[in-house]
């Protein structure tokens, strides 16, 4: 298998994991921030462990490198508090919904970043992304906590671009376990300082939901994107997450019992349409 089909199955297995990430913003009865701080203890920890027992590095390169550790671990973790808090004012498809304009933001930024225009093919996918998307999402009321839901997931939307853009220019030479060791433990560290819940508070069950959150839906599927930005651009890989509206909206069915609309369905598959198109793309670049 070449890097690049490698990198493809780490995306591939990474979305869908995140694909289950957002039913957590239901069964934890906590705030999108103490959720977000206690998953990112848990998966730090669970990542640094890893590094120690396989034998391999923990320590970056330079000191330079930490600052970009530091400004990445800043972006993931207010990007998992606003996609948390978006499932949690809008709900799980709403919220999912509105996260996921961020292939769009990534294939109209990231040329932009190398001084080059987006190229036709990547903007057709990223129209038809949005009309899959827009299909979904119900008919606005300002003023009510869907609007405001929608409005805080396109900030994630938006934090995730940055960060998945960034990542790849200043820190892609590192593994993916690596990686997000440092920008979960910089997230749990700058968020730490506004947690209102102490983790004496937090009940079993929730530390075991937690756990899960963090090893298994978290600290894998993120070490895993990490290692596919070595080798994928960055565009292919957020419009290849859109497969995850289908996977959490496959999750919400069994585990909540929420079943999407027709519209929901018809966009959906739009959106999965467009995905897989750029990912035969993107072998045979």
């Amino acid at each position: 298998m070449t890097d690049s089909g490698r990198s493809l199955c780490y995306l591939h297995g990474s979305v869908l994991l995140f694909g289950g990430t957002a039913l957590f913003a239901k069964l934890i009865p906590l705030p999108a921030l103490e959720i977000t701080v206690f998953r990112c203890v848990v998966a730090a920890l669970f990542l640094a462990s890893f590094l120690l027992v396989s034998g391999k590095k923990l320590r970056l390169a330079c000191g330079k490198d930490y600052l970009i550790a530091v400004f990445l671990g800043v972006l993931v973790g207010f990007h998992w508090v606003t996609y948390f808090a978006a499932m949690q004012l809008a709900g799980i498809a709403i919220g999912m919904i509105a996260l996921f304009s961020f292939p769009v933001m990534t294939v109209v930024l990231e040329p932009l970043f190398n001084k080059q225009l987006p190229h036709k093919a990547d903007l057709f996918a990223a129209v038809a992304v949005l009309a899959g998307i827009v299909l979904m999402v119900p008919a606005p009321s300002f003023g009510n906590e869907v609007t405001l839901g929608i409005a805080t997931g396109l900030f994630s939307a938006l934090l995730y671009t940055l960060r998945n853009i960034f990542h790849k220019r200043l820190f892609s030479r590192y593994s993916g376990p690596q990686a997000m060791s440092y920008q979960t433990a910089v997230a749990a560290i700058i968020l730490s300082v506004l947690l209102e819940i102490p983790p004496t508070d937090v009940s079993p069950h929730s530390w075991m939901l937690l756990a899960l959150l963090g090893i298994v839906f978290t600290a894998m599927p993120h070490a895993m994107v990490a290692e596919s930005l070595r080798k994928l651009p960055a565009k292919t890989v957020g419009l290849v997450s859109c497969l995850q509206p289908l996977y959490g909206t496959l999750a919400a069915i069994w585990i909540l019992n929420e079943y999407p609309s027709l519209t929901t369905v018809i966009g959906g598959s739009i959106v999965i349409s467009a995905a897989i198109w750029e990912t035969w793309r993107a072998q045979r670049r």
